[in-house]
């Protein structure tokens, strides 16, 4: 094929048109699919390439003209973006495989149309050769990563095997010539498009799409391997492949314009990163529009200081601009999982955790393409902000006059913002949100210095610490006592969801369901210190009477010698005893912190069925192997029992269903039982059914095994991640007492909680680390100290 020829009339717009185009299809598939914010991203930094590229390539020669060839090509790479906006959100959501493989197949259908176009309008040229094999080179490294989770990580070689080519040749200079045309390489790059779009599919079986995967790769090393033998053959003589058919442009005006473009992108990368939000739901376009005063100083700085200064100046504000862009990019991703920012002193300790809750929730390979993937957004947000601002600063003051003007206007309309509170989406045009921003991260980190040694003063008063046995929980003598933490069992999924009218049907069935069997219950509200993960922090903030927020505090927690929950139950006669079904190894912290006389985890409690996404295990197995090694026993102490279950737990696509107790066994059967997947889909509707199962199985075990002296506190945790819960949601959770025992619910009836499992809307709110001292209190333990 190859376009862009004589003939026809220029169309200067056409990269204009192509991002419009670009645009129109991402905004199309947000309103569709729902793509979010990381395909977002891809897809405008694939416009951005693809368009400038086009661009510098028409301005570099006069002579080219975008024909009807072009305008197919334009048209693949748009839908190359859409594949690749795709790829990415991939990521962090399922995406509609349909889609995805539909786009490309289309993208691979017209790189035949646009050939026969270009030859039956004798519009062959330079240009259109080398767009069509760079719109080729990243829809094959658009496919590659959508594939490299399914087939392994080695596939990315496809995709980046051209650019590791390009990249050789910056080192190399001969590897620069240009090669001979070959329709073997046209094949070889048909072959690796048609393969990668197979297996997106995902309609063969693993070690067929492995197997072609293979010899697509094998092909392309042939390829570019003959490639480069004829280049370093010819290195010395210079000798090289001629053009399709266009003179070469000007270089001054090719540099010219590349400076230009460079400037351009350095000045909105330096806007865009003084500007930028750093909340997930105030970014918008609207964001962008506005004026920064700190961007405003710098140049003026610059156009007034002398050269060396001035570089100096870039020196300094160039890194800490990167720094601030990555503390707005933490602050983005912590809003996102926990609904908080980012805390400079104490989150860095998160990094290790959450890698491996992410290998756990969606696989090794996946989870470690994320992860690099976020290093490389780190390093490009510390680097790109210094290298724009020392074009910038280096620009203008070689422009002294232009520069001059447009900073007084620039200047002009701040300040009459400022003086009119001029606002846009509800955030001030004239902007100093930088500087506010350093401001706030420098107080962050003075406060959470200042907070370790007040928490670690605070956690040694303790009102009931030295109360003796005999005076530790005397109403409850004699009975069970389970402590179940609902994994992400939020307000969300029995109020003001799509879901919560499923979920609250469940807990009105599970009330009657309990009642037959004899069994009563009363729930209430409970603020969590966490929000959609770190499941940890509450555990330790119900036990332990104390506010746990951050992973410092819980650290200085687990080396105090704080009394817990499960210490007053031991202390008067129970043996306690925790199941956290998601641990895979040792937890030193639950002997020396908590004193659990026994922790059940994945290897030890017997299962040998599959897992599920996160889930080392259904819940019900949960319940029946605690039965099992503990509650089925005769003639043994009264038990306190932490549960974690993990059935509820993110991202919520394969959940098990509920069978008959006695199938259960030691899970081998659920290898051959079908999974809800709907998760996959619509991780609203795939957290909802997770919670109705979760709930299902814990009415059940109490139906058939609990006995009159069972007493049951069930409580989630969290809140499900923004996914699922929105924005501007609060942090409470339902918690639900029940007991066979009356006595039970005399000894809380002053807490005013709502009779059944769903919670009054207006029912009281405590924060979770008041649940100790007000259950203590409850059941008949006296504090030694006021």
């Amino acid at each position: 094929m190859r376009e862009y020829g004589g003939t026809l009339r220029a169309v200067p717009t056409g990269p204009v048109s192509g991002l419009v185009g670009q645009v129109l299809l991402l905004t199309a598939l947000t309103a569709t699919v729902g793509l979010g914010p990381a395909g977002w991203v891809a897809g405008l930094a694939s416009a951005a390439l693809v368009d400038v590229t086009l661009a510098h390539g028409l301005i570099r020669d006069p002579t080219e003209r975008l024909g009807p060839a072009g305008w197919v090509t334009l048209a693949r790479a748009t839908l190359a973006l859409g594949v690749a906006a795709l790829a990415a959100d991939s990521f962090v959501r399922p995406v509609p495989v349909a889609l995805l493989v539909g786009l490309a197949v289309v993208a691979l259908a017209l790189d035949y149309v646009d050939g026969e176009v270009a030859r039956r309008t004798g519009t062959v040229s330079e240009l259109g050769a080398r767009l069509d094999g760079e719109v080729d080179a990243f829809l094959i490294l658009a496919l590659s990563v959508y594939v490299a989770p399914i087939a392994g990580a080695w596939v990315l070689t496809i995709g980046a095997a051209r650019y590791a080519f390009l990249a050789a040749g910056w080192a190399l200079p001969w590897m620069r010539a240009r090669l001979p045309l070959r329709d073997w390489r046209k094949t070889v790059a048909a072959t690796q498009g048609i393969v990668l779009a197979v297996a997106a599919a995902d309609v063969l079986p693993l070690v067929l799409v492995q197997a072609a995967l293979a010899v697509a790769l094998a092909m392309l090393a042939e390829s570019f391997g003959r490639d480069v033998f004829w280049l370093w053959r010819r290195r010395r003589s210079g000798a090289t492949a001629p053009a399709p058919g266009s003179q070469p442009a000007p270089r001054r005006r090719g540099r010219r314009a590349i400076g230009i473009a460079f400037t351009v992108a350095a000045v909105v990368v330096v806007w865009g990163a003084l500007v930028a939000p750093n909340r997930p739901n105030d970014i918008g376009f609207d964001a962008f529009a506005r004026v920064p005063l700190e961007g405003l100083i710098v140049i003026a700085l610059a156009l007034v200081l002398p050269r060396n200064a001035r570089r100096v100046l870039a020196w300094i504000v160039g890194p800490l601009l990167g720094a601030l862009v990555v503390l707005k990019l933490l602050d983005v991703g912590f809003f996102t999982a926990f609904d908080r920012p980012f805390n400079p002193v104490e989150d860095w300790r998160y990094t290790s955790i959450g890698i491996e809750t992410l290998r756990a929730s969606i696989g090794r390979t996946r989870a470690d393409l994320v992860v690099a993937g976020v290093v490389v957004v780190v390093i490009a947000a510390l680097v790109l902000p210094t290298l724009a601002v020392l074009r910038v600063t280096r620009v203008a003051s070689g422009h002294r006059s232009i520069s001059t003007r447009a900073i007084a206007a620039l200047g002009v309309v701040w300040a009459l913002c400022w003086l009119v509170g001029a606002q846009l989406a509800g955030e001030p045009i004239a902007s100093t949100s930088a500087a506010e921003l350093a401001v706030h991260e420098v107080r962050a980190v003075e406060a959470g210095l200042q907070d370790g040694a007040r928490y670690a003063a605070a956690i040694h008063h303790d009102r009931y610490a030295h109360t003796p046995a005999s005076r530790l929980l005397t109403r409850l003598s004699g009975k069970d006592v389970l402590v179940v933490f609902d994994e992400s069992y939020g307000k969300v999924a029995v109020q003001g969801s799509s879901f919560s009218p499923q979920v609250d049907a469940t807990l009105a069935a599970g009330t009657r369901q309990l009642r037959a069997a004899g069994f009563s219950s009363a729930s209430g509200w409970l603020t969590s210190p966490t929000f959609g993960g770190t499941s940890w922090l509450a555990h330790s903030t119900l036990q332990s009477g104390s506010w746990v927020d951050n992973q410092g505090r819980y650290d200085e927690l687990m080396a105090s010698n704080r009394f817990t929950l499960g210490d007053a139950f031991k202390r008067a006669g129970w043996r306690i005893v925790d199941d956290i079904p998601s641990d895979d190894r040792p937890w030193s912290d639950g002997k020396s912190f908590y004193h659990f006389d026994k922790i059940y985890n994945r290897l030890n409690v017997g299962y040998h069925g599959p897992t599920y996404a996160y889930a080392s295990m259904p819940d019900q197995y949960t319940y029946l192997a605690l039965q099992r090694l503990e509650l089925a026993k005769r003639h043994r102490k009264p038990l306190f029992a932490e549960i974690d279950t993990v059935s509820s737990h993110e991202p919520w696509t394969r959940i098990p269903p509920l069978i008959s107790w006695s199938e259960v066994g030691d899970g081998s059967i659920y290898k051959t039982l079908p999974v809800d997947t709907t998760g996959s889909n619509d991780a609203g509707e795939g957290y909802g059914h997770s919670i109705v199962y979760s709930l299902q199985a814990l009415f059940s075990y109490i139906e058939n095994y609990g006995r009159k002296n069972l007493v049951v506190v069930v409580l989630g945790d969290h809140q499900p991640a923004h996914v699922v819960s929105g924005y501007g949601v609060d942090h409470d959770v339902p918690i639900s007492i029940i007991a066979h025992d009356p006595s039970v619910f005399r000894q809380i009836a002053p807490w005013g909680w709502a009779s059944g499992m769903r919670p009054s809307s207006h029912g009281p709110v405590w924060r979770m680390s008041a649940f100790r001292n007000r259950f203590l209190g409850a059941f008949g333990s006296r504090p030694t100290t006021p």
